[in-house]
């Protein structure tokens, strides 16, 4: 690969010289050798005998890497199916299994910690980890090469000679569901023809500002690709032809530095994200220029009205957030303005999109009532869950599909939500949502992170109990915590006990595993959690 100084990078990109193609710390891939390497690479997955409906296992940070073992199984009509790198040998080698791979591309410092437990029979390539991941995870220096007796992902793609056969009819990644009820499942979404990728084309130009008639995006890649959002956001800013940095760890501070360095045009980002950005000190967050921001998307978890609010006044009428799921894709919008006047919602459905409140008999509730949401992106092809295709009668209702969220619609369409449906609290027979009272404690100074969930209690059958992630330095207390919000809410949605933590189960996603926190508190219990 053709050597260019990270000084020669900033002055192209800036300059706009280079206006499509991947950056990855002091590296660059230019899209015409990363086209080519996709190629090599789609010829490669073929030679394996891997071909149409096959699948190729990606277990990799973002890297150049991951876009191109992902883009090389689509180009022969196979599924690329990206793993959680944080997973551990029995969770890597059951999605291996369930979705029929033959190979796994896999950064090197990760592959000895699921190495003993890989399939037999599977192909492994292996990518050098990169200097800019190496140092944002602390990783140490020795496990950053190809093993020995091992495949070089690098020198086994140059080895292939390009795919030169017509693309076959495009399949996007097969992602697998995060399983925070059990075994994740993929979802498996049907190839694309001309209309559905007309209306795909037209969907996604809503969701994420790409329209042919403006200049290419330059985009900075915040989240974990892994990750269905960030997936699909990555591959189609990459596929579309545009400036993409890859920043390999979320920091707030370098996020604004590289918006200013690439003139940055669009973001895809999660509302934690926005937290962290806001608590930085005034003087760092008016350091940097962000006049190039023309678009900035978020979903995946609440986002608190008044982070919303905050974020337009700073970086103005740019931000955007869209609803939905893994399995049904974003089906609601809302922009700036509508954000401003609806505080708290997650837009409306969107053209071709269906939302609908229903109660637990499946009847349709009228605007203000809460129940479950169910919804479907026609504009989206259908998907059946891999090797688990009655799981998805599970969640479907006539045509329609619930990630298990709670919410309700106001009279002009507008979607809220209360929480997840196994987040609610019953206590004494009132509904409670962890998620409302969240929203009013990440604005608590001096709260860096926190979650709310159900325990058992013997006289309510449920109270409310809090993790907090002080921030450093700070003097927080559990009077403290309860006080604040007694003075923001109904006493009865103060939670019971408060008890201050270093970490949280939360995802790269910004979505909290609350099963993993509530379940140590119910065993023995006798009851679901």
């Amino acid at each position: 690969m053709e050597i260019i100084t990270y000084q020669l990078i900033l002055t192209l990109a800036r300059d706009r010289i280079v206006d499509s193609g991947i950056i990855s710390g002091k590296r660059l891939l230019p899209r015409a050798q990363l086209m080519d390497r996709v190629a090599r690479a789609a010829s490669g997955f073929n030679t394996m005998g891997i071909g149409e409906n096959g699948a190729v296992t990606i277990m990799l940070r973002n890297d150049f890497s991951f876009f191109e073992a992902s883009m090389a199984a689509t180009l022969i009509g196979a599924y690329g199916v990206p793993i959680n790198w944080h997973y551990k040998d029995d969770e890597t080698a059951y999605i291996i299994d369930d979705c029929g791979a033959v190979v796994l591309v896999i950064h090197a410092d990760i592959l000895p910690t699921i190495e003993h437990s890989i399939p037999e029979g599977i192909e492994v390539l292996v990518v050098p980890t990169p200097p800019e991941i190496q140092a944002a995870y602390g990783i140490d220096a020795n496990d950053c090469s190809v093993p020995a007796g091992h495949t070089d992902w690098n020198e086994w793609v140059v080895r292939q000679k390009p795919w030169a056969k017509e693309p076959t009819p495009a399949r996007t990644n097969m992602i697998y569901t995060s399983g925070t009820t059990g075994r994740p499942k993929g979802v498996r979404r049907l190839p694309t023809d001309a209309e559905m990728t007309a209306r795909m084309a037209a969907s996604v130009a809503t969701i994420f500002d790409l329209r042919p008639d403006q200049p290419a995006m330059r985009t900075v890649i915040t989240g974990p690709a892994y990750h269905s959002a960030p997936n699909f956001y990555a591959l189609y800013a990459a596929q579309s032809g545009g400036l993409v940095i890859l920043q390999p760890r979320f920091d707030a501070e370098e996020l604004l530095a590289l918006v200013k360095e690439h003139n940055i045009t669009h973001l895809h980002m999660v509302p934690t994200m926005f937290v962290r950005l806001l608590k930085l000190p005034e003087e760092v967050r008016n350091r940097h220029v962000l006049s190039s921001l023309k678009f900035v998307a978020h979903a995946a978890a609440p986002c608190p009205p008044e982070v919303k609010r905050r974020m337009i006044e700073w970086w103005g009428p740019a931000i955007n957030e869209y609803y939905g799921g893994t399995e049904t894709g974003a089906t609601t919008f809302h922009n700036s303005q509508e954000a401003l006047a609806k505080p708290g919602t997650v837009g409306r459905a969107m053209e071709n999109c269906e939302v609908v409140i229903q109660d637990e008999d499946g009847k349709a509730l009228p605007p203000g009532e809460i129940g479950e949401i169910f919804m479907r992106n026609h504009n989206f092809p259908d998907f059946t869950y891999n090797n688990a295709d009655a799981k998805r009668q599970e969640m479907e209702r006539k045509g329609l599909f619930t990630c298990g969220d709670l919410g309700y619609l106001d009279e002009d369409g507008y979607l809220f939500i209360c929480d997840r449906v196994k987040d609610m609290v019953i206590s004494g027979g009132v509904n409670i949502y962890p998620a409302e009272i969240e929203v009013v404690l990440i604005e608590m100074p001096g709260v860096n992170d926190c979650a709310v969930f159900g325990i058992p209690d013997e006289e309510f059958g449920a109270s409310l109990y809090t993790h907090v992630i002080p921030e450093t330095g700070s003097d927080l207390t559990v009077d403290g915590v309860r006080t604040y919000l007694g003075q923001h809410m109904a006493n009865y949605k103060v939670p019971k006990v408060v008890k201050f933590v270093t970490t949280l189960p939360r995802e790269d996603s910004g979505k909290i595993f609350k099963r993993k926190l509530r379940e140590l508190y119910w065993e023995g219990a006798g009851r679901q959690i």
